[in-house]
């Protein structure tokens, strides 16, 4: 009977429920699973790149998701690097004020509207532990309110044919079978897989991604370490004090960062070993070819024929069996068969006395960094792999679209295709700035909001240039990536910051501005081309009249009368960021990275402008411009913009207070902001300009 009732009870007992959560609400579980899952924007991944695209996504109130595997944002800096200290700048004291130009020191924070949240309130140190980063990160979350959906693995990603206006969409599967819909996939899933290499052997070495990591582990052992990157010399630099002897072996000579300016190389921090290496204490660089070698492991056989006790380490642990290198081609029996009993004996070039890698190894690790995870995406919605990358990135257009994959953007460190050993592009400090760029892209294509600029009168633009080279951030660390767009309009001009150069043939349609009859100029920070001792004697060019011969960062105009087509970027000169252009000019670099000086600087840049834009852009006093007025027809543009609408620049306090009375100066009561000196144009404040570096009166 009881049971009965209990069967009876069942469906009320159901209905009770269904009305408790109708009252109540559902389980925040029961949205997520059975909501449509749509969303305009897809972002994968919830590091560095998802985030800061995030940001800006929220900034302009776009329907959008950031979909995590992971449980907290960052998951990669929890694992990597393995010895837990990250090698991009943290400097904190610049002697500076202004944010902008802090950032050109600050590698690890991201673009906000929050002038306080960055990395800094986390870590001091110069090379922060990478524990900090998921810290900042978690931090960035919570303050700016992203929507990151935790704990969602997605396994599949299928392009999908959509009626909506912007026509094709993806769908994105996760670890249960769910479907998240979107109209733009943006991909930040960054590089998890390691990069391995097939050779005879490669079953025995061991991956970076797996090695212990108490130095102790290494006591008195023999060490090879595949690889000559930022990830090989941390791991030989942790066990330096520990292993007996380290080798170094990969195809190419170790490049040192601060020679080739690429900060993916080798880094200071990291490369102790070269110490060792070049004072004879038993460490070594080797170059050889990975997929030609063969690793054989030095069975027990040999040392039970020769009676020899079973080796141990000094602190006692029995031995794991030596390895050695050696070619594969020299494995194989003239039967083609390869063998498998190797032994010191019999091992090919082990009677070579004078063989670098003659000597047994206790351990061989892997250490030649990671790739783009391409196994998600199918065939529909796979972008092409680089060839510039051998595979390792997708093949992307210039403004981080993967080709053949419209509404697909790559994000982040896996975008560092487009400027591979070149820029700034796979790291945060390069990479957010990017970021920024293709959600500019995406604004214009998908809602019409063109590029942000700035009107200026052309009398300004000198000004503002001087000001973007010595504070803007972007430029300086996507050099010859990103790159400022003057679009010239005759008495005044238009300014876009930070546009991908390489995407210049496609400018109007990305920004949505067009080029008129008088042409553009384009601002870009290049290194020289010559090749050149980084710490030797003439290393630095000072003289302004030779400032195309300058090796180090520095500022370079491209002058073009017309946009320039994709066929004029395929035939640019070698090494050259940009086609050919009408006009070109350097800004002579300057050890202290500071294009102020009024000879260096101000004067060869003001003549350049005058030969580009057919007028004069000098800058006058006020009694210069009051001769000027009485004498000619037309006065000097700068006098037209600025004294004869009273914007004039006095040359002493008695000239000044005479333009007041006159009626030519505002009064001081006029002025909004005790801080401004009156005796400047307002354009001039804003470009941070000054008498000195901008206004020259003998020039």
């Amino acid at each position: 009977l009881n049971l009965f009732l209990s069967v009876m009870d069942f469906p009320l007992l159901i209905f009770f429920a269904f009305l408790v959560m109708v009252v109540h609400g559902f389980p925040e579980d029961y949205h997520i699973h059975n909501s449509t899952r749509h969303h305009d924007y897809c972002v994968l991944g919830a590091g560095p790149a998802g985030l800061q695209m995030g940001y800006f996504l929220s900034k302009s109130q776009r329907d959008y998701i950031i979909l995590e595997r992971n449980s907290g944002p960052g998951s990669f800096f929890s694992i990597y690097p393995r010895h837990r200290k990250l090698i991009s700048i943290n400097k904190i004291y610049t002697g500076r004020q202004n944010r902008e130009f802090n950032l050109r020191h600050d590698w690890n924070s991201l673009l906000s509207d929050r002038p306080d949240l960055l990395f800094q309130r986390v870590s001091q140190e110069l090379y922060p532990d990478a524990d900090s980063f998921p810290i900042y990160l978690s931090m960035y979350v919570k303050e700016l309110g992203l929507k990151v959906q935790y704990g969602v693995d997605i396994g599949k990603i299928r392009a999908s044919e959509s009626e909506s206006p912007r026509g094709r969409g993806y769908i994105l599967v996760d670890q249960h079978g769910l479907d998240y819909t979107c109209s733009v996939l943006l991909v930040s899933t960054g590089m998890w897989d390691p990069q391995k290499v097939q050779f005879e052997g490669s079953d025995l070495v061991e991956g970076y991604e797996s090695i212990p990591l108490n130095p102790e582990e290494y006591k008195d052992q023999a060490v090879l370490i595949l690889g000559k990157g930022n990830s090989a010399f941390e791991t030989a630099q942790s066990i330096l004090g520990r292993a007996s002897r380290i080798h170094l072996y990969s195809p190419s000579p170790v490049r040192l960062a601060w020679q080739t300016h690429y900060v993916g190389d080798l880094r200071a921090v990291n490369n102790e070993l070269l110490d060792t290496y070049q004072l004879k204490s038993l460490d070594g660089l080797v170059e050889g070819g990975l997929e030609d070698i063969a690793i054989v492991k030095n069975g027990e056989d040999e040392r039970k024929h020769s009676g020899r006790k079973k080796q141990r380490c000094s602190s006692g642990k029995k031995r794991r069996g030596q390895f050695y290198l050696t070619l594969a081609e020299l494995l194989e029996h003239p039967d083609g068969k390869n063998s498998t009993k190797i032994t010191a004996a019999n091992l090919p070039v082990y009677h070579n006395d004078n063989f670098s890698l003659r000597q047994p190894y206790d351990r061989v690790i892997r250490c030649l960094g990671f790739r783009f995870n391409f196994s998600i995406f199918d065939g529909s919605a796979r972008p092409p792999s680089s060839e510039v990358t051998r595979g390792r990135l997708p093949g992307l257009t210039a403004w981080y679209e993967g080709q053949g994959t419209p509404g697909l953007f790559v994000l982040g460190t896996a975008s560092h295709s487009r400027d591979y050993r070149s820029s700034a592009g796979g790291f945060i400090h390069g990479f957010r700035y990017t970021v920024r760029a293709v959600h500019r892209v995406l604004e214009q294509r998908y809602h019409s909001n063109y590029w942000p600029s700035i009107k200026l009168s052309v009398s300004q633009l000198q000004s503002w240039l001087l000001r973007r080279v010595n504070e803007a951030s972007g430029p300086y660390q996507m050099f010859g990536v990103l790159g400022d767009i003057i679009l010239l309009r005759g008495s005044h001009c238009e300014y876009l910051e930070e546009f991908p150069i390489q995407a210049l043939p496609q400018f109007s349609s990305l920004s949505g501005h067009r080029v008129s009859k008088h042409g553009l100029l384009v601002l870009i920070l290049q290194y020289g081309l010559n090749p050149t001792d980084s710490l030797g004697p003439g290393r630095a060019e000072s003289e302004w009249t030779r400032a195309w011969r300058s090796n180090f960062l520095h500022p370079v105009l491209y002058y073009y009368d017309t946009l320039p087509s994709e066929k004029d970027l395929r035939h640019r000169p070698a090494g050259w960021p940009l086609p050919r252009p009408k006009a070109v000019h350097h800004m002579v670099e300057d050890f202290l990275t500071e294009w102020d000086g009024p000879i260096s600087h101000s004067q060869p840049l003001r003549r350049f402008l005058e030969h580009c834009l057919h007028t004069d852009l000098r800058a006058f006093y006020a009694e210069s411009c009051f001769r000027f007025s009485l004498t000619n027809r037309k006065p000097p543009l700068f006098c037209r913009q600025g004294y004869l609408r009273k914007h004039g620049v006095v040359g002493n306090s008695h000239l000044w207070q005479h333009a007041r009375e006159a009626g030519l100066m505002p009064s001081e009561q006029e002025y909004a902001s005790p801080d401004v000196d009156p005796s400047f144009p307002d354009y001039l404040t804003r470009a941070g300009a000054s008498v000195s570096s901008a206004i020259n009166v003998d020039f």
